[in-house]
């Protein structure tokens, strides 16, 4: 294992009619700018819930934050907060409300013109507005960490940034959130977090017993309460699960002390922003594609993860490790997510755009840092 520090100062309040707790949680003199996305918390009923539990507070509102927030839309939520000035920001929603608040909080007191300077080149922030969480979609985990993902459309770029300052002061999660949300939504959750376990997880051996456990339990629980789900939409406690497992894939502890790779991650937000696939579309193609381009280097953990995770059996690790990929593309698919960019109808007319953004030599990305442009190419082709 290696040496790490780790601090998570969000407070978690979680289960059935939390949400009416969160005026505990911020000052009655705070000036408040609730953002949230579509509009669909106006007819779940969490709006309601929300506007209850802040009677006697002032409110700003900003929705439209979109799937993949934008730098555009959250601009104007920016221009609101100052103009406004407001003390709070309370994001309601799924993770890209979540980001996209992040967003705002660290760009309204940011001094300079352009704060997509933010995530272009990751400018260092010193100030950045308190914010709170209630999540209604399990899956990027956002609502207890301190980073964030945000395109800008002008650009065609996608990009991440982060820091201390950008953890919730507190995040709400009640299951009852997501009894509403639409299949193709819980899906989507469902693939995003069994590869946030991935990105953390399968690298390379190492001794770290316990977070691999760890990872390993979430995704045991992910593939057992996804069924349960499945069979009864309105099961509570399989609902539960699937949030929490949401919140834990990403909120660091399981990847503490060890290696971590995020390529699939990395390309993933490219083919997003070129072809507009959701973000977990993306994972699932290109995930088992590294695994494939990096069999070699990988090979070892992936027997490791199918015997574990899919009770595999044999002494063979390079068959062990052919058919733990295929069981994860099988899980995935029984999702209704494809494996392939055929799957959708789409072909490789953005690859050459997609692999001119990374770079040819220095420092890859992956676990590794062996990953650069020409291996990007040769991913992408097995996404086909």
């Amino acid at each position: 294992m290696y040496a790490f520090s780790y601090v998570n100062p969000v407070k978690i309040i979680f289960g059935k009619n939390s949400i009416s707790k969160i005026a505990r949680e911020i000052n009655k003199t705070d000036k408040i700018l609730l953002t949230y996305g579509g509009g669909s918390i106006k007819s779940n009923g969490v709006y309601d819930q929300v506007q209850t539990a802040l009677t006697g507070y002032q409110v700003v509102e900003f929705g439209g934050i979109e799937a993949n927030p934008t730098y555009e839309t959250l601009m104007q939520a920016v221009d609101l907060a100052r103009r406004e000035k407001v003390q709070f920001l309370l994001a309601v929603g799924g993770g890209s409300v979540v980001d996209g608040t992040k967003f705002i909080a660290a760009a309204v007191d940011y001094k300079e013109n352009d704060p997509w300077k933010l995530l272009e080149s990751r400018a260092r922030f010193s100030k950045a507005l308190p914010i709170g969480a209630i999540l209604t979609l399990p899956a990027t985990g956002s609502e207890m960490n301190g980073y964030a993902v945000v395109s800008r459309k002008s650009t065609q770029q996608k990009l991440a940034f982060g820091g201390p300052l950008l953890y919730p002061r507190f995040s709400v999660l009640d299951p009852e959130t997501t009894f509403t949300l639409p299949l193709r939504q819980l899906q989507n959750g469902i693939v995003d977090t069994f590869i946030h376990v991935m990105e953390q997880y399968l690298t390379y051996p190492l001794h770290a017993p316990l977070q691999e456990r760890q990872a390993e339990a979430i995704l045991l629980t992910l593939v057992e309460e996804t069924q349960a789900m499945l069979a009864i939409p309105a099961n509570f406690d399989a609902r539960a699960d699937l949030m929490w497992c949401a919140t834990n894939a990403l909120n660091g502890w399981i990847a503490n002390g060890v290696p971590q790779d995020w390529t699939t991650h990395a390309i993933g937000h490219e083919i997003t922003a070129l072809y507009g696939l959701d973000h977990a579309q993306t994972l699932a193609l290109v995930l088992p594609a590294v695994w494939r381009h990096l069999f070699d280097q990988k090979q070892e953990k992936l027997a490791h993860y199918g015997r574990r995770v899919w009770g595999l059996q044999g002494s063979d690790p390079a068959v062990l490790a052919h058919q733990a990929i295929a069981k994860t593309e099988e899980f995935f698919q029984s999702l209704g997510v494809a494996t392939r960019l055929s799957g959708y109808g789409l072909n490789g007319n953005h690859f050459a755009t997609i692999a001119s953004r990374f770079v040819e030599s220095g420092t890859g990305i992956g676990e590794k840092q062996n990953v650069f442009k020409s291996d990007i190419m040769k991913i992408l082709e097995l996404c086909l």
